[in-house]
């Protein structure tokens, strides 16, 4: 039967290293990208190549509006989404998508642009509690053995955030006893401020807000930058605990123990309505950070107090190494896999070398594509809802299978936009279009 692993620790990549290769590894997915926050999985015996019709589907369920993917934990799929004016979360049986309870709030969000007005987040599962966060910015608690919310707060309120171009898009991170929350707000003199307004707009010192996991309390509350769309990520190097956030204006490397700020690295696009929205990569002690609209990418050697400058793309220069948008690249033995490229029709699938940014390949045609590394496999979800297995060779752009999923009478499964980040868990596969979640068998029982 298959190991479950909640949590990675060094005790269970020692016990892993005794298991029968034919024993499959199974792990939850209880946050955006997974428990790792980089959307790599350690589940062996990925199915390769899949069969004509592509992966079997277990179920497929309709959908609310949103841009995000749920979050799986204990036999539960967490889906967050909005229906007519309520932010709803189902949870689902991860194993035939039937319903087993919801928990909603009201919301009267309306994205400033025009894209759709629902949750941009994952759910965030730890323990008995899941945490879901609004893009007009509530954030609430909820037991997941009572159905109900054990506090709650409205951040955008409380911390007076100007409203962005896409509401709130940051999914938190649970540290210890915290909940790390990219708020961003600003003194009151900005209250009623727009979007277009947001160029002339400084901080309150709120970037970043930790709460205390179980009350809601806030515990600190650090940096004057405003918020991103790029979700924060938690490492270990040298011994000592960190968290990236890729906000609005650049890097913050902090001590989420006490919030103690290393440094700040400016990396953002003079473009009024340009986003930072990838989330960084962290591999040792190395920091990459990505964005479309100028900057291009760089990596940073990061240590308490400082960084520095591994390589950095030239901003003048229209010759980038990796130009990464609402999708987060992947890394795999000293090289980095990601869409690039603004714009659907310009975007390519990448390979770039981690250590000097230089381009092994490039693949056009693909459109903008999230990416799931399993094992020496890309799993490359296009945002016009086609599905393709890639090796992850360094040498060159490798299809293994590719399928666009289909119902009983020929109806595309994914319609557009398909942005959200594939899911694996337990040898399932879940894929997101734009109102609809496919449960696939990509792994077979052993």
């Amino acid at each position: 039967m298959p190991i479950r692993v909640r949590s990675l620790s060094c005790s269970i990549f020692l016990l892993l290293a005794f298991v029968s290769p034919a024993l499959l590894v199974a792990e939850d997915w209880p946050t955006f990208l997974g428990p790792r926050h980089n959307s790599t999985s350690i589940e062996t015996g990925l199915q390769a190549p899949w069969p004509m019709g592509g992966p079997e589907i277990l179920w497929q369920r309709k959908l609310g509006t949103g841009y995000g993917i749920g979050s799986i934990a204990d036999g539960k799929f967490y889906q967050f989404d909005r229906h007519d004016n309520q932010n709803r979360m189902d949870v689902l049986e991860v194993t035939s998508g039937h319903k087993l309870w919801q928990y909603e709030y009201s919301t009267d969000y309306e994205d400033a642009l025009g894209y759709n007005n629902g949750p941009r987040c994952s759910p965030v599962i730890d323990d008995d509690l899941v945490y879901i966060y609004g893009a007009e910015g509530e954030l609430h608690c909820v037991s997941i053995k009572t159905h109900q919310a054990i506090w709650k707060r409205n951040l955008s309120e409380e911390f007076n955030v100007v409203p962005n171009f896409f509401g709130v898009g940051s999914t938190p991170v649970i540290f210890e006893d915290k909940l790390l929350v990219m708020v961003g707000g600003s003194p009151d003199e900005f209250k009623g401020l727009g979007p277009y307004q947001i160029g002339r707009v400084s901080g309150n010192g709120s970037a970043i807000v930790a709460l205390d996991k179980k009350t809601g309390k806030t515990l600190y509350k650090i940096s004057d930058e405003l918020a991103s769309y790029a979700s924060l990520t938690l490492a270990e190097i040298d011994g000592r605990p960190w968290c990236f956030a890729f906000l609005r204006g650049g890097l913050l490397g902090f001590d989420p123990r006490d919030g103690a700020i290393d440094f700040h690295y400016p990396w953002r696009a003079k473009k009024l309505e340009s986003v930072n929205a990838s989330t960084p990569v962290v591999v040792g002690d190395e920091v990459f950070i990505s964005e479309c609209y100028a900057l291009g990418s760089t990596l940073l050697k990061v240590k308490p107090g400082g960084y520095e400058v591994v390589w950095k793309d030239e901003p003048r220069s229209r010759d980038h190494a990796m130009e990464t948008h609402w999708n987060t690249a992947v890394y795999k033995d000293g090289y980095l896999y990601a869409s690039s490229g603004r714009h659907s029709h310009q975007a390519e699938l990448r390979c770039i070398e981690w250590k000097t940014g230089k381009i092994k390949w490039a693949e056009s045609g693909l459109t903008r594509s999230s990416l799931l590394l399993v094992e020496d496999y890309l799993v490359c979800l296009s945002e016009y809802g086609i599905l393709r297995l890639l090796k992850a060779n360094p040498e060159k752009y490798e299809a293994i299978s590719e399928v666009s999923l289909e119902d009983e009478d020929g109806n595309a499964l994914l319609e557009p936009p398909a942005w959200s980040a594939p899911v694996l868990s337990d040898g399932r596969l879940f894929v997101r279009g734009d109102d609809r979640l496919v449960c696939l068998q990509v792994i077979l029982a052993k």
